[in-house]
């Protein structure tokens, strides 16, 4: 294995234990009542899960990528799931920006985190190949 195939799985390891760490807060009771509070009116729809069932199912997401990025078979697939559900959870964050006085320490300014998720984007797509 050569240097970059090395940093190739050190990257990976390293977004593995990130992603599982996250999901793994989407079961803890305080957090997860902070992210579904997140959650933006416009994905409040009748039609819609619930917001507490959304933030279960996104913390199984994160659980899921993390793990998928560590198995060859699936490394690929769980790498564009993972920017997939980076986009997709996105409306939140940027929810939780306009919002600091609600939201606290989870109300990363907007470009910060923006640029951050663009950042994690690509680092997802770099591990996934």
């Amino acid at each position: 294995m050569d240097a970059a195939e090395t940093a190739q799985w050190v990257l990976r390891i390293v977004l593995a234990l990130a992603f599982i760490a996250m999901g793994v807060g989407h079961f803890v009771a305080a957090p997860a009542r902070a992210m579904a509070a997140m959650i933006p009116q416009a994905f409040r729809k009748s039609w819609m899960p619930s917001r507490s069932a959304l933030v279960t199912i996104t913390g199984l997401c994160e659980i899921a990528g993390g793990l998928g990025l560590l198995w060859e078979p699936t490394r690929f697939a769980a790498g564009i799931a993972l920017v997939v559900f980076l986009i997709a959870v996105f409306p939140a964050n940027a929810h939780a920006a306009k919002h600091p006085e609600r939201f606290g320490k989870a109300a990363i300014p907007f470009w910060p985190r923006f640029f951050a998720q663009l950042v994690l984007i690509a680092l997802c797509l770099l591990a996934a190949i």
